[in-house]
């Protein structure tokens, strides 16, 4: 592990709005060390590395160490103070964050993708920087190096053990299957009939699908981020697609902002409670209910394999974002010694 020479000056956090405090001026923070954590509360990836974000705040915050949460949406619902504010509270983050909704803070600091974590030096230099998932003990040494190049000289914690079984180092894992996006933008539809961007289309289930796609049926409308059913009550709309992985997790709204219902079916049954996501109603088999514009855990099986599911609704409203999956580690390989 190398950390970056002191040639770029972090630039200063101009945000939107801000939650937990703050505004934050880095010329203020002189003398300690800063870790941005560039996130966002729809993103899968971002919200398994929270769970690192948020247990090294609190170990080092003794340490002189601060730490800012910047909100990136990558879809226009994330721009919601209410919204964003709703996910901090929910997800227990006490750390200020910082609403970035113009992509300004990410533009000047010529982040990628979700998440990307950046250390800061006592001297206001950026020393460090890594993107995605993975990686934590390799991050964490970094910060431990700073806040020692900062001037402590006691005894720093142990390193965070991974939280995840496949987040260990040398951890070898299947490869899952890639994101699903549903927009006319991004968005890698199956159908023959394609996407007509702003419009609505009556789609006819192929019968026939091939992985990494999406297929519709019935009545949707393809905007620039998402689809959404346009049926009239009643009337049924499916989506449905292959996959690898272990676990499902999908960006869900509803367009009325009204709580709404979805019925999940895996290898054409309905999904069965022993691998229903977290976020399924417990009392009526494979029903989702949809309260706000956000990730939804879907589908969390016993092990990683390959299937097929089937989302159906039954009434109007429903915007469909994207999918993602989770792998895990190759049990050949884990070592039992």
């Amino acid at each position: 592990m190398e950390l970056e020479p002191r040639h770029i000056h972090a630039p200063e956090l101009y945000g939107d709005f801000w939650f937990n405090g703050g505004p934050v001026a880095l010329r203020a923070m002189r003398g300690r060390v800063v870790l941005l954590d560039f996130w966002d509360y729809a993103c899968q990836r971002s919200l398994r590395a929270l769970a690192y974000i948020k247990d090294w705040s609190r170990k080092y915050e003794s340490f002189s160490l601060v730490t800012v949460g910047v909100h990136t949406p990558e879809f226009r619902f994330g721009r919601s103070p209410e919204l964003v504010g709703r996910a901090v509270e929910s997800l227990e983050i006490t750390y200020p964050v910082v609403a970035d909704n113009e992509m300004i803070i990410w533009t000047a600091y010529a982040v990628r993708n979700w998440p990307t974590r950046i250390l800061v030096d006592a001297d206001g230099f950026v020393r460090f920087v890594q993107h995605g998932e993975g990686g934590y003990h390799e991050f964490e040494r970094a910060l431990q190096q700073l806040l020692s190049e900062a001037g402590y000289r006691g005894e720093l914690p142990e390193l965070t053990n991974p939280v995840r079984e496949e987040d260990a180092a040398g951890a070898v894992c299947f490869r899952p299957s890639a994101e699903l996006s549903f927009g006319y933008l991004r968005g890698t539809i199956g159908n023959p009939e394609g996407q007509t961007p702003e419009s609505t289309m009556a789609y006819d289930d192929p019968r026939l699908y091939v992985p990494e796609r999406f297929y519709l049926s019935g009545k949707w409308f393809s905007g620039r981020e998402s689809v959404r059913f346009e049926g009239a009550t009643g009337e049924t709309g499916t989506i449905v697609f292959l996959y690898e992985a272990k676990d499902i997790n999908a960006v869900l709204a509803s367009a009325s902002g009204k709580s709404m219902e979805a019925r999940l079916f895996q290898d054409d049954v309905p999904l069965p409670q022993s691998v229903a996501g977290k976020d399924l109603r417990r009392s009526t088999r494979g029903r989702l209910h949809l309260d706000s514009p956000r990730m939804y855990n879907l589908v969390r099986n016993p092990e990683f394999g390959a299937h097929q599911l089937r989302i159906e609704v039954t009434e109007p409203g429903l915007e469909v974002y994207s999918v993602s999956f989770t792998t895990s580690v190759i049990p050949e390989t884990v070592s039992r010694n």
